[in-house]
């Protein structure tokens, strides 16, 4: 079936690819963006200019247009959201939230993490807002009956993505034959999920009934240790034999403090997800895209235009000062 879909946002790495899986399934896609997207979006999606916050604008056109489907891509703060019950209840058959799995406590109480994980993130504000947003959209779904279903993806990439802290730098060092350095001992357990096999398994959740009022982790469920990912990018990229050096993750975060918070509340934890009720919503859903494939994607995409491999110098400093210690 069908279905009119609104897009608040939308056009980035994740949402784009939603975008095209969207068109691809046959629905009718509106996307508000307040700038020209610089991703390349369905020629048959209708893209309208404008601010996503405001009210206003969104009430126009939920009024001009039954939606079936809202999607915000660009709700990071509960002020950001605080009208939306009043727009869209009524309005609406379904409000998609995109939050995080950042929001999940570090250190996890028990693995794997599910959706009843418990929520809490003190130090890293991005997370912790998140929280906030979903408090503030439950509370509506209780109250008023906002339809409301909350998504929460974990690292997701594609081609133009290097999944690692260090990006294409830390390609760069392991051709060169210099350490790449992996935080921690390398064995902590991570997940990565191609955009594709995002747009894969959350398309199907707009429209179903059966995904109101919940929250659902959006994940592949593949497991990976820090040393495999920089192993498989190193194959993607033609080394035989990577240098790995491991360093606690203090002493990379005093050596490149830009990467203390996302080590300390994510990077250094392992992260193990049940997709049980993303796989009871949509039934048969699998990834399609390895990691292994995924590597070879991204460095495909690096190597056809030099301009796309940037290294940073200060950076790569850094990795060697840390690297000789």
């Amino acid at each position: 079936m069908s279905l009119r879909v609104l897009f608040m946002g939308g056009a980035g790495m994740i949402g784009s690819a939603a975008a095209a899986e969207a068109v691809r399934q046959g629905h009718e896609l509106t996307l508000v963006t307040r700038t020209e997207p610089r991703r390349a979006l369905p020629e048959s999606a209708r893209q309208v200019r404008g601010d996503v916050y405001d009210d206003t604008l969104l009430a126009e056109l939920t009024d001009r247009t039954d939606y079936d489907v809202v999607v915000n891509w660009v709700g990071y703060q509960p002020e950001q959201l605080a009208g939306h019950p009043g727009v869209f209840s009524g309005h609406v058959g379904q409000y998609v939230f995109i939050s995080t799995c950042s929001v999940f406590a570090r250190p996890v109480p028990s693995l794997p993490i599910t959706e009843s994980s418990p929520r809490r993130q003190p130090g890293f504000r991005y997370a912790r807002d998140k929280i906030a947003c979903e408090e503030l959209l439950e509370g509506s779904y209780r109250e008023c009956g906002l339809p409301v279903t909350i998504v929460r993806p974990f690292h997701t990439y594609d081609r133009t993505v290097v999944p690692l802290l260090a990006g294409w730098t830390a390609i760069e060092r392991m051709r060169k034959g210099k350490p790449a350095v992996v935080h921690g001992d390398g064995t902590s357990v991570w997940t990565l999920m191609h955009s594709a096999d995002f747009a894969r398994a959350l398309v199907p959740l707009l429209g179903n009934s059966h995904a109101i009022g919940e929250s659902v982790n959006v994940v592949s469920g593949d497991i990976l240790t820090w040393d495999q990912i920089h192993l498989e990018l190193a194959a993607a990229a033609g080394v035989r034999e990577p240098v790995l050096v491991h360093r606690a993750s203090e002493s990379v975060a005093r050596r490149w403090p830009a990467w203390g918070d996302v080590l300390e509340h994510d990077f250094r934890h392992s992260m193990l997800f049940d997709i049980a009720k993303l796989r009871r919503l949509v039934p048969g859903f699998a990834p399609r895209v390895s990691f292994s494939a995924g590597a070879r994607e991204v460095v495909a995409y690096h190597d056809h235009d030099g301009s796309r491999r940037r290294v940073n110098p200060d950076l790569d400093s850094a990795l060697d000062q840390l690297a000789a210690t």
